[in-house]
């Protein structure tokens, strides 16, 4: 009880400070958290899907800088990783804007952790559905596009779509780097009016709401793939 009679709860929001940051903060931030998220997204499925595809490979030359890649992407921290490209480059000589770290990071990252979904979701079709392509004359590029990525698609989006989710919750951190989305301005707001709780909780609302839309998507999804599914 004395610990909550000390709280001061007539500071925990303030209406006019988010009537007047609310917008300023969606105008300015929103686009850039959306265009980065689904620009590194699906570029990190590009890279996610060479790497799965190399990951498999009977050729040591090609399965081992794989598994590196893997090992080093899920192994050390997001943040960890853009302050190497942000501040660590530089050092070498090798000054990059803070956009550009913001896709290659987030590229990398989505990379990392999409390529061992696709590669599960791939081992999953039955190996019927290989020799039935076989017995067809479909060559192994015939056999990935029309047979077994589709198949591996349904398989994997519940996984892919929760790594977008989080991808989307994690541009949070570019603002450490300078890259102008969302909590950058935020913080902006809550350095000119001394009150972070106010701004960062509009932040949070923003991305939950962005979040639930994702997830209805998700769903809406998950329902056109597996119409063509008994199951």
């Amino acid at each position: 009880m004395n610990l909550l009679s000390t709280i001061q709860w007539e500071q925990l929001f303030d209406w006019q400070l988010a009537k007047e940051a609310a917008p300023y903060i969606l105008k300015n931030g929103l686009w850039n958290t959306m265009w980065i998220s689904v620009v590194t997204m699906t570029l990190g499925l590009l890279v996610a899907l060479v790497v799965a595809i190399a990951r498999m490979s009977p050729y040591r030359l090609l399965r081992y800088p794989a598994r590196v890649y893997i090992s080093i992407i899920r192994g050390t921290p997001l943040l960890v990783q853009l302050f190497i490209l942000y501040f660590g480059l530089p050092v070498i000589g090798i000054t990059l804007e803070p956009i550009t770290v913001a896709i290659i990071g987030l590229t990398a990252s989505v990379g990392g952790y999409a390529s061992e979904t696709i590669r599960g979701a791939i081992l999953s079709i039955p190996r019927g559905q290989w020799e039935a392509a076989t017995s067809l004359n479909m060559s192994y590029r015939q056999t990935m596009r029309r047979v077994i990525l589709p198949q591996a698609t349904r398989v994997a989006l519940p996984s892919l779509m929760n790594s977008f989710l989080s991808l989307v919750k994690d541009t949070s951190l570019l603002t450490v780097i300078t890259v102008p989305e969302m909590l950058y301005y935020a913080k902006i707001v809550g350095g000119r009016s001394y009150d972070y709780m106010t701004v960062y909780l509009i932040v949070a609302l923003y991305y939950w709401v962005i979040c639930t839309v994702l997830n209805a998507l998700q769903e809406r999804l998950e329902k056109h793939y597996n119409r063509f599914t008994n199951t």
